[in-house]
């Protein structure tokens, strides 16, 4: 019965995404970065904790795209929570996963072993789910869902921002005193929602930056907080450098500002560091 059951959903359920070689399991949970968590529980419609019952490594034929050093097993869990996902889950679920094998060519036991899944359901398949990613099995600790917690929160609000595309248009106007200048960067956004950074600088003060989140633009706007979903946003997402076609000024000096304002902007950002997850192409 357990063998009919590998063999329909080996192909039905097969894990969709690239292979390459991983750390442990475990290692990646305490490796996993703030930009990890907030890629792998937004591309996922629920994510359960689970504990393994029992695994069945899939033979190479019906393990299609299966990376070398790797195999693919089919996995029977226990639901230990939904905790997060519009929808109840059953007791028991069946996923396949590809795991790294040991320096004998063998899969880890995982018999036993808690565990957070980031998954999407298989149609037509109840209590089968399709995980998210390559690292979307992850070892449980509470402190790993402490961390997790709080994104899934900002997640499921109603105040969640746009995902960002890039840059539309970027001004830099001069003041009447030296020093004095105003850069509008207008950033475009997968649903047309209006973002615009405002880079100030004032004589003998550090240039002040902030973001607008709507059609207003607030001069008084404040730089979003590191590891918060508006900082996810613009670091992720934002070019490196402005794009030459964006700067709308004319004069040399002022494309130079503006140049130089976005770059601040980049600076201030910082690195949208992931270690086990890669961003996804939209």
């Amino acid at each position: 019965m357990i063998g009919s059951a590998v063999m329909g959903i080996g192909f039905l359920a097969q894990p969709a995404f690239s292979q390459t070689p991983v750390p442990e399991m475990i290692n990646a949970t305490d490796r996993a970065t703030y930009v990890d968590l907030v890629d792998l529980a937004e591309r996922s419609d629920m994510v359960i904790r689970a504990q393994i019952r029992r695994q069945i490594r899939l033979e190479p034929e019906r393990a299609p795209g299966l990376a070398p050093g790797f195999a693919r097993l089919y996995m029977e869990a226990r639901t230990l929570s939904l905790i997060a996902g519009a929808a109840a889950v059953g007791e028991s679920l069946t996923f396949l996963v590809d795991v790294p094998l040991d320096s004998k060519g063998k899969p880890q036991k995982y018999k036993k072993r808690e565990v957070l899944l980031f998954a999407d359901r298989v149609e037509g398949r109840p209590g089968s789910v399709r995980l998210t990613g390559k690292q979307a099995m992850l070892d449980y600790t509470p402190a790993f869902e402490a961390r997790l917690r709080p994104i899934l929160t900002e997640l499921a609000s109603g105040d969640v921002p746009p995902k960002v595309e890039g840059i539309g248009d970027a001004l830099a106007v001069p003041g009447t005193l030296v020093g004095e200048s105003e850069t509008q960067i207008f950033v475009q956004t997968k649903d047309r929602s209006p973002v615009s950074i405002t880079v100030l600088r004032r004589p003998g003060q550090a240039p002040q930056w902030g973001v607008s989140w709507g059609e207003i633009i607030d001069s008084a706007a404040r730089a979003p907080a590191p590891q918060t979903l508006r900082w996810y946003r613009l670091a992720c997402s934002l070019p490196d450098r402005l794009p030459s076609s964006a700067n709308l000024a004319r004069d040399p000096a002022a494309r130079r500002l503006a140049e130089e304002d976005y770059l601040y902007v980049r600076k201030e950002l910082g690195p949208c560091t992931r270690a086990i997850t890669e961003p996804v192409q939209s």
